[in-house]
């Protein structure tokens, strides 16, 4: 029998109690070894339109709802009794007319009992009024709720969504804003002979869990869904071969860290003997990857000795000192330090003499006024700022290379009189860090691409 476990359960468990999860988990593994075995508390539904649907007893007041055919066991839902049994008077398990998806789909006839907005006064043009039946389908909309979304409004349409499959109502988001979802297919999976579960869209909802281990991962981590249910597009780019380099770009959020985690996972399982290195930007965001592999790896975890997650400065370091010896890094309060004392040391150099009052006060009050300019303008954070993103970033080492720098990015413009006042003070903190023998991190890397860029590795 095929065991399976949908989304709507993991985000369901997880807001039950710490004792009220246990005794879930307990029925979970009842239920995938034998559910036929006597001590079940199995109970047939028969207020619901789908009448697969079935109650498992908990505990005294807890009732988890699965789905049940004779070839196939998913578990849908867990609540207290009343919660529960209305969860699953309000679902139908189906599979889509056109896109061939297997779905939960809310029944529309029994939303009448929920408050939900009343499109026939909106305010504002329904946005889908002109969409074909071919068109919504193909965005995964069940069919009973087709003049539902052609009624939708800018003001409704995410309060419509809710109700609707998680599919159906990212592409119509989608939609709304001008962006053409992909296309589905459009066969019924009766006349492609194709597993309604094996669709894209039913990939990102249902898990097929074929032993204990992959149900103890999905039950102790039902927060960490991104290690059960990995988005199409996702996977998509997880199992891609690509030709060389490959970059994957998204907003914050969009699961960039997710597919590097799985794509380091695909290529330790297609190739044993590989050895896999997962980079990041900081020894935090390495240390939490790290958690989150083993979390991952849980049903394979050999598969962790292919894997090695580190810093960028981590393998740099590592790297350097096989190579270059190890390197004395310049700490980064001491630049900060560096840099103060050089502005000021320049500042002063720069200040004229305060002219006796009965002589020059006029002069004298000028000189302060521009070298408080000076100093507002070259001020700590300033400074630091030019000096990690623009000198040290780029390894300017000469005048004539920070002169000619086009500076992509600062907000502050710089002729060419204030860079010359900004070198000297970048110039004095090179020297003091010269004469300690200390490089910064970025001389760290360019130093490093250097000597492989020479050895041709």
């Amino acid at each position: 029998m095929d065991f399976r476990i949908a989304d709507t359960f993991t985000d369901s468990l997880a807001r039950l109690s710490g004792d009220e999860q246990k005794a879930v988990k307990t029925t979970a593994f009842d239920l995938q070894l034998n559910p036929a075995q006597p001590g079940m508390s199995l109970h047939k539904l028969d207020r619901t339109k789908d009448k697969n649907f079935w109650s498992v007893r908990v505990s005294g007041d807890i009732r988890l709802i699965i789905h049940k055919t004779a070839g196939s066991l998913l578990l849908c839902y867990v609540d207290h009794h009343d919660g529960a049994y209305a969860w699953a008077e309000r679902r139908k398990l189906e599979v889509h007319p056109a896109t061939g998806a297997a779905q939960l789909v809310e029944v529309r006839e029994r939303v009448e009992e929920i408050v939900i907005p009343r499109y026939v006064a909106a305010a504002q043009p329904p946005l889908f009024a002109q969409a074909s039946d071919a068109v919504l389908l193909g965005c995964g909309v069940p069919p009973e709720w087709l003049a539902d979304v052609r009624a939708a409004t800018e003001d409704s349409l995410l309060d419509l969504a809710d109700h609707l499959p998680g599919e159906a109502a990212e592409a119509l988001l989608d939609l709304a804003t001008g962006v053409l979802p992909a296309p589905a297919p459009l066969l019924p999976p009766a006349a492609s002979g194709s597993d309604p579960f094996a669709h894209p869209d039913a990939l990102r909802r249902f898990r097929m869990v074929n032993n204990t281990e992959e149900l103890v991962q999905a039950l102790d981590y039902p927060w960490e869904k991104w290690t059960v249910f990995l988005h199409p597009a996702q996977r998509e780019s997880v199992e891609r071969a690509y030709g060389g380099p490959a970059r994957v770009s998204g907003s914050a959020g969009t699961g960039k860290t997710i597919v590097a985690l799985h794509r380091a996972v695909y290529l330790a399982r297609r190739e044993p003997d590989a050895r896999v290195l997962l980079t990041t930007f900081s020894d935090t965001l390495a240390n939490a990857l790290r958690r989150k592999l083993k979390i991952l790896l849980t049903s394979e975890p050999h598969l962790g000795n292919q894997i090695e997650v580190q810093s960028l400065d981590a393998v740099a370091l590592r790297l350097y000192a096989a190579n270059l010896g190890r390197p004395q890094l310049a700490p980064a309060a001491l630049v900060s330090v560096l840099l103060q004392g050089a502005a000021e040391a320049q500042l002063a150099a720069e200040t004229p003499p305060e002219a006796p009052p009965e002589t020059g006060s006029g002069t004298a009050a000028a000189g302060r006024s521009a070298s408080n300019a000076r100093s507002a303008v070259f001020g700590p954070t300033f400074l630091l700022a030019e000096w990690e993103h623009v000198v040290d970033a780029w390894q300017l080492m000469a005048w004539e290379g920070y002169r000619d720098v086009a500076r992509l990015g600062r907000r502050t413009r710089l002729p060419d009189k204030q860079r010359a006042q900004l070198w000297a003070i970048f110039a004095r903190v090179w020297e003091v860090l010269q004469t300690r023998g200390l490089i910064t991190r970025a001389g760290m890397f360019t130093r490093l691409a250097e000597h492989y860029a020479a050895t041709g590795r």
